[in-house]
């Protein structure tokens, strides 16, 4: 059982935030969502959502995993925080895990955690990120970084993070019926 932080800022991309943290806890993580800017993160769709924390007073004890979900302008919220931005270096130098999809990328990129790396992102964030090496795929695993496309890689984002903790994530696959997405 590992720890996660999923970070919410004021437009996020509710799919990319949510069924990240609800398949997490699945796969039996504790899963804290941290707000920034507040404890009320209103998404990009208008969907508002009580976060755990704050970023503010979250207690970072033990942590095995950061991820950040997309959206505009969540993605630039999220970039714009530097407390977040020496987080986000501080426990890539402890070898912790690190994800990030859809336009979120940008803040990895911000912080230096691309360089020489594989990553994807929603098409077009690709021309904002210049060290990283852009694959387009649904989602990319390089050492510890995590990264999605968009909103529909949302599932196979947050098993793959799963997976990166050392969950054997078939029985969940199963069970939540993604497998047969890709029966014909």
């Amino acid at each position: 059982m590992a720890n996660v932080v999923v970070f919410l800022a004021e437009g996020f991309e509710e799919i990319e935030g949510l069924a990240t943290v609800d398949i997490l806890r699945r796969a039996g993580h504790i899963v804290h969502t941290v707000g920034i800017g507040g404890q009320v993160i209103t998404g990009s769709h208008k969907i508002s959502v009580k976060t755990d924390d704050e970023l503010e007073t979250f207690y970072w004890a033990q942590i095995d995993a950061l991820v950040l979900p997309g959206g505009i302008p969540g993605a630039h919220h999220l970039r714009e925080n530097d407390f977040l931005i020496q987080k986000l270096k501080e426990y890539s130098k402890k070898g912790k895990i690190i994800a990030a999809i859809c336009a979120a990328p940008i803040v990895l990129h911000r912080a230096g955690l691309l360089k020489k790396k594989k990553f994807t992102c929603y098409p077009g964030f690709e021309d904002e990120i210049n060290d990283g090496i852009y694959t387009g795929t649904l989602v990319e695993k390089d050492g510890k970084i995590i990264t999605g496309c968009g909103a529909a890689a949302s599932f196979e984002f947050a098993y793959t993070i799963a997976e990166a903790l050392g969950t054997d994530t078939s029985a969940l696959r199963e069970g939540m019926q993604y497998n047969k997405l890709f029966k014909k």
